[in-house]
């Protein structure tokens, strides 16, 4: 083939690759509004310049600090006329119990875009034994999103899973700042009690909260995925799951808050965006 016409060919393949990529572009809706619910974590709590308080421009979610790009700002970077309509509904200290609440908030907003991350202080709590319920768990659970769907008929919900709380105690158990600021305050004592432990009965007790956070995660899927059967007919809204990406991620000592050794830092919230956009709705 002639030089100029391998030229001509190459370019029309170009051209024709580059149409059929602005197609599928286009073919992408994204959501027009947003709220977020759930607890400390989407709240950021922590990551601000004033310790000990929510900073929700840096969450995961919602938020608009551009280190952390957050579900928000990749939607409006993807060329969403969302800008502004960013609700955090979430609330610090917030157990799935209360999301019901948060719901009934958020479908006021009528959003076209909910995220929810919950359960961290049902398995979190003083002890073992006040966690809560797996049963409880998943009727309270059940009870918010059937409220969702038929509130918010159109919307698309995203929920991802508790992270894993054994992490947390597993990477930072070594650090005395940590173990002094876990006993002083009481954090999350049901896993971080005694955290140098090796008896059995820690050792036991441990596996025992974790395999709780699983269950946790196992109702989160199950109830998201009977979603549709909660709303009204001719809905056009969703629900995904992530998948249990949020549990799955291995966080580092960087991700954690040094304030308190709990919650997430400004590079964990950055994680958890990253992470979680990429198993959502449209991540890659």
């Amino acid at each position: 083939m002639p030089r100029y016409l391998m030229l001509v060919a190459s370019l029309v393949l170009v051209f024709t690759l580059t149409v059929a990529s602005l197609a599928a572009t286009a073919t992408v809706h994204l959501p027009k509004s947003m709220a977020a619910l759930g607890d400390s974590i989407t709240r950021a709590y922590n990551t601000g310049p004033s310790a000990y308080s929510d900073y929700p421009a840096s969450s995961w979610s919602t938020g608009t600090t551009a280190s952390v790009m957050s579900h928000y700002s990749r939607i409006l970077s993807g060329g969403s006329a969302i800008a502004g309509k960013n609700f955090n509904d979430a609330v610090s200290g917030a157990k799935m119990a209360d999301l019901a609440g948060q719901v009934s908030v958020a479908n006021g907003r009528q959003a076209d875009y909910v995220t929810i991350l919950m359960g961290g202080n049902d398995v979190c709590t003083s002890s073992e034994g006040t966690m809560t319920s797996v049963a409880a768990f998943k009727a309270q659970f059940q009870t918010a999103i059937t409220a969702l769907a038929q509130g918010s008929p159109n919307a698309k919900v995203y929920v991802l899973s508790v992270p894993d709380v054994h992490n947390l105690w597993s990477i930072l158990k070594g650090n005395g700042s940590a173990r002094f600021t876990w006993a002083v305050f009481g954090i999350c004592q049901s896993m971080l009690a005694r955290p140098t432990s090796t008896a059995q009965a820690d050792v036991d007790r441990r596996a025992r909260v974790q395999q709780r956070n699983k269950d946790f995660n196992v109702q989160l899927a199950a109830v998201c995925s009977e979603y549709a059967a909660y709303g009204a007919a001719g809905r056009s809204g969703t629900c995904r799951y992530d998948g249990g990406a949020a549990f799955n991620t291995k966080f580092v000592t960087t991700d954690v808050s040094t304030r308190d050794y709990f919650h997430p830092s400004l590079a964990g919230q950055t994680k958890l965006a990253r992470v979680s956009w990429a198993a959502g709705y449209w991540g890659p």
